[in-house]
């Protein structure tokens, strides 16, 4: 298992290329073949869930080992390289309502949204509308220690995000990238074993206007002069 976690991690480019069929197979297939184990077991369990998959999409085993080299390749891009993710995601499609063999992306999406719940974490637009909320109610409370918060991890994640979008004027989707980095460091901390600490008083990061915003502020002084002098 060591050596599958440390070929996906490293992400050797010409590995992935001799999995997907791109390039010459070397004489030692140790590491690819331990890869490829994984995928088989993963698909055994997955035609389970969704036998009408043997004979459609997988009815053709050409289909079918083109298809572990994509996910194989596409567990590398993601860093999909734990059991505890495969089992997440295998826990979701058990549950899934759909008949239809799930694509790698969303398969990926099974496991990443599992791995949040395991560690008590909100999932992206969870945590963006925490955001959301915190923002709209931070002038009715005396403290962000004050907050009715969820868990240790959310004030942590949910203040540093709020600094973070009044300093940088974050849109939408800037807040939703940062929510969604946020979440895989949260992540990885807990599931390190690392205790989360308690909420505790802060020094918040000073708002720094926007250069638009300043221009805006120029502009209204200088109409305000005008009516003065009018």
């Amino acid at each position: 298992m060591r050596n599958l976690v440390a070929a996906i991690n490293n992400r050797d480019s010409s590995a992935l290329a001799r999995m997907a069929g791109d390039g010459p197979q070397p004489v030692d297939r140790g590491v690819n073949e331990t890869v490829e184990r994984l995928v088989d077991m993963l698909f055994m369990s997955l035609k389970q869930v969704f036998p009408a998959s043997v004979s459609t999409a997988l009815k053709d085993p050409r289909d079918e080992a083109s298809a572990k080299r994509q996910w194989v390749i596409a567990f590398a891009e993601n860093d999909i390289s734990k059991k505890q993710q495969l089992s997440a995601g295998m826990k979701h499609a058990r549950a899934s309502a759909s008949p239809f063999w799930p694509s790698p992306g969303q398969f990926i999406q099974w496991c990443k949204q599992g791995e949040l719940r395991s560690a008590g974490l909100p999932d992206e637009d969870g945590l963006y509308d925490m955001v959301m909320k915190y923002s709209a109610r931070r002038g009715l409370i005396d403290s962000p220690e004050a907050y009715p918060w969820e868990s240790n991890a959310a004030y942590w994640m949910v203040t540093g995000l709020y600094s973070t979008m009044r300093a940088n004027n974050l849109s939408e989707s800037e807040l939703r990238a940062k929510c969604r980095a946020e979440l895989r460091k949260m992540a990885s901390r807990i599931e390190s074993g690392e205790e989360i600490p308690p909420p505790r008083a802060q020094l918040e990061k000073m708002y720094m206007p926007t250069a638009s915003e300043k221009a805006l502020d120029n502009v209204a002084r200088l109409k305000a002069l005008v009516r003065k002098g009018r």
